[in-house]
C-alpha cells in the first residue's frame, strides 16, 4: 500500500533479481514515521480502507461456509505485501486475521510495530518483518490463506515474478487481492498531474506512469500464472470528500480478486481460460459487486 515495496531492479550481470530499487526506498524513506497522520501524506489510503477492507471481508466470507460474527477472519492466514506502516495490516487483524506484512524498508517497518503495540489484541495477531516477497518464497510455500498487495504493483518492476512469487507463497485455492492504477490518459492527468503536482494528495514523485498496470495486461499476467480471475471492480477518488467509491469504469484505479488455481496442474498457461470465457469475464467484471 504505497509503502516501499519496490520489486526488484534487474541487475545485468547477476542471473537472481535483487528485489528492492534503492532509489524508491531513498524517496519514502523520508515518509517513514507519516503513516499513522490520518490528515497527512497517506491519507487517501486511510480512506481506501472504507472500501478495500469490506471488499476483502466480504469476498472471504462469501467462500467460507462459517465463521465467527465478532472475528470473521478468525484462522484465515494474511499476507500483507508491502505493507508500509501497517494501514491495511490493522484492520484486518482487527478482522480476527492472522497477518503478516511484509515490507523493505525497516524504518516502515518499525512505524507499524510501535502502532500495534498500541493494542495487546493486534500485537499478537499481527506480525512484520522487514524482508521482500522473494526473500520469504523458500520458507513460506503455500503458507498463506489470503495475500494482499494494494498499492503495490505499480512500484514493481518485475510484475511477472512478483506475481510468481504470490502463487507460490499462496495455498491451493488462496485468494490473492490487488488493488492498483491503470495506466490510461486520464490516470495521467489526474493520478500524477492533478494528484502529485497540483492537490499534492500524494507525494510528488510517488508515481511513475510508465509503471502503472492495465487491468488486461494484469489479468493475462495472472491468468498465466496459476491464478483464475474473480472479479475486476473500478474505484475512484473524490479529493473534495476524501473519500473513495466503486463504479463500473476501471479507468483509474481498480480492485482485482483473483484464486490460485486448486492442486492439479495448478501453475501454467494451460489453466488460462478460452478466450471466450475471457471475454464473458470482462463484460461482467465492471459490474461486479
Amino acid at each position: 500500500q504505497l509503502s516501499l515495496f519496490r520489486l526488484t531492479v534487474k541487475t545485468p550481470f547477476r542471473t537472481s533479481h535483487s528485489s528492492v530499487d534503492s532509489k524508491e526506498m531513498k524517496k519514502f524513506q523520508l515518509l517513514a514515521h507519516k503513516w499513522w497522520d490520518e490528515e497527512g501524506e497517506y491519507s487517501a489510503l486511510h480512506s481506501m480502507n472504507d472500501i478495500r477492507v469490506p471488499f476483502i471481508r466480504d469476498t472471504l466470507l462469501s467462500m467460507r461456509s462459517n465463521y465467527h460474527m465478532g472475528n470473521p477472519l478468525s484462522g484465515v492466514k494474511i499476507l500483507d505485501v508491502g505493507c508500509g506502516g501497517g494501514l491495511l495490516s490493522e484492520p484486518l487483524g482487527r478482522l480476527g486475521a492472522s497477518v503478516t506484512g511484509i515490507d523493505p524498508l525497516e524504518d516502515n517497518i518499525r512505524t507499524a510495530d510501535q502502532h500495534k503495540s498500541f493494542d495487546p489484541v493486534l500485537a499478537k495477531r499481527i506480525q512484520y518483518k522487514s524482508s521482500s516477497l522473494e526473500e520469504i518464497v523458500e520458507e513460506s510455500m503455500e503458507t498463506f490463506d489470503v495475500i494482499v498487495a494494494s498499492e503495490v504493483v505499480e512500484h514493481v518492476a518485475d510484475l511477472e515474478m512478483f506475481i510468481r512469487c504470490c502463487c507460490q507463497v499462496l495455498k491451493p485455492e488462496g485468494s490473492l487481492f490487488i488493488t492498483t492504477i491503470n495506466r490510461t490518459q486520464l490516470s495521467y492527468v489526474l493520478g500524477i498531474v492533478v494528484a502529485e503536482k497540483i492537490m499534492g494528495i500524494v507525494p510528488e514523485g510517488t508515481h511513475e506512469w510508465e509503471k502503472f498496470v492495465p487491468p488486461k495486461e494484469l489479468e493475462h499476467l495472472l491468468e498465466s500464472n496459476g491464478f483464475s480471475v474473480k472479479t475486476v471492480k473500478g474505484m475512484l477518488y473524490n479529493p473534495l470528500s476524501g473519500s473513495w467509491s466503486w463504479m463500473d469504469s476501471t479507468s483509474l484505479n481498480y480492485a482485482v480478486h483473483a484464486v490460485k488455481s486448486g492442486a492439479q496442474g495448478q501453475s501454467g498457461p494451460t489453466d488460462a481460460p478460452s478466450e471466450t470465457d475471457t471475454e464473458q469475464h470482462s463484460a461482467t467484471a465492471g459490474a461486479a459487486g
